[in-house]
């Protein structure tokens, strides 16, 4: 028999997670690093889902036994294959594969049921994925020592992110995660972001990660990421924590702009452009888009940059928390972090 973890302890078990739902189910949203091994395609599913609404479980599952019995063979050879590379991955000799489905029921316990049979080690998650979700928002939900990292656009705040955790610092890269920067100009050069479900999958997993007496890093963020909602949980405790605003000149902040969009697409640049057009405001939308397209990117950001200064500033204002500037120009990343360090240091000493 199987055993049968709440997410906690099946989490923390070693071993590959296989995750059985239908590919469908998979593609929206899983926990972070399981592997796609579907009972049923998604026509399967729905096929089965169908028959148990109109004709009851009994036909149900008489059509799902039709579905899975010409893949039994091919289920366990692959499953063999993944316990077997997780074995030469791992220092333990055979770990458990852990196994679950939406609600922990008839999927991945026929998935289970089969795989022990082919002599395989199992564990189940119980409460299937479903459980695993109402887990997400428990563990967003666990206090940490926040400091928000605060900063006009260009001023690198995530190359300053990056260099924190680089000095061993605790780091929630929300926009890393995201694949997004969180503008109108985020998903340029990026690959596609997740669901928001996904990201407040892979979220809540660092989150729990961290030790829970030691401050988290984690960079001024609206609610959303582009498309990706942070966890609102995680973000009721953000608009509490204090805020550590770096600054640059204006040319420092535009070089550095100019070095991360230097070579995007230019249509992409104009359509992000555009997005933000009414804020803008015509004019000054039709000079950033002739700038664009004549390869001449800092007028285009520099008019950009006026309605973004104005964006984070009033944002900024509305927090009623302790905001601390400091002035890094001319300072590298590292120099940086390693200032922050120096002025987070003292303000926690003093509190």
């Amino acid at each position: 028999m199987p055993d049968i973890l709440s997410p906690q302890p099946f989490l923390q078990q070693l071993g590959p997670i296989l995750d059985v739902r239908s590919p469908g189910e998979f593609d929206k949203a899983h926990i972070p690093g399981a592997i796609s091994f579907p009972l049923f395609n998604d026509d399967e599913r729905a096929a089965v889902g169908t028959c148990y609404k109109q004709q009851g479980r009994d036909e149900a599952v008489e059509l799902g036994l039709e579905f899975v019995g010409p893949k039994m063979a091919g289920l366990v050879k692959e499953a063999k294959a993944i316990s077997a590379n997780a074995s030469a991955d791992s220092a333990t000799d055979s770990p458990s594969l852990r196994l679950h489905c939406w609600r922990g029921g008839m999927r991945s316990s026929s998935v289970a049921w089969l795989l022990e049979t082919a002599g395989l080690k199992v564990n189940l998650l119980e409460g299937g994925y479903k459980a695993y979700r109402s887990w997400v928002r428990e563990t967003v939900l666990q206090p940490r020592p926040i400091w928000i990292l605060g900063g006009m656009t260009g001023t690198g705040k995530t190359l300053v992110l990056h260099a924190l955790a680089e000095l061993g610092e605790q780091v929630l890269d929300l926009e890393g995660l995201a694949n997004h920067r969180g503008s109108s100009y985020g998903n340029v050069c990026l690959p596609p972001q997740p669901s928001t479900e996904h990201y407040e999958n892979i979220v809540a997993q660092q989150w729990e990660s961290f030790d829970p007496s030691r401050r988290v890093w984690i960079e001024a963020e609206s609610r959303l990421v582009g498309r990706c909602r942070v966890p609102p949980e995680l973000f009721e405790q953000m608009e509490q924590s204090p805020v550590l605003e770096i600054q640059r000149d204006p040319a420092e902040r535009l070089a550095l702009l100019e070095t991360i969009y230097g070579e995007a697409d230019r249509q992409e640049l104009v359509e992000a452009t555009e997005r933000i057009g009414r804020r803008l405001g015509p004019q000054n939308t039709k000079a950033a888009v002739e700038a664009i397209n004549n390869g001449n990117l800092a007028p285009a950001i520099a008019l950009v940059l006026n309605y973004y200064d104005k964006a984070y500033t009033y944002d900024l204002e509305r927090r009623s928390v302790p905001r601390f500037p400091l002035n890094v120009a001319g300072l590298s990343p590292l120099e940086t972090a390693k200032a922050l360090l120096e002025q987070v240091s003292q303000r926690e000493a003093a509190a």
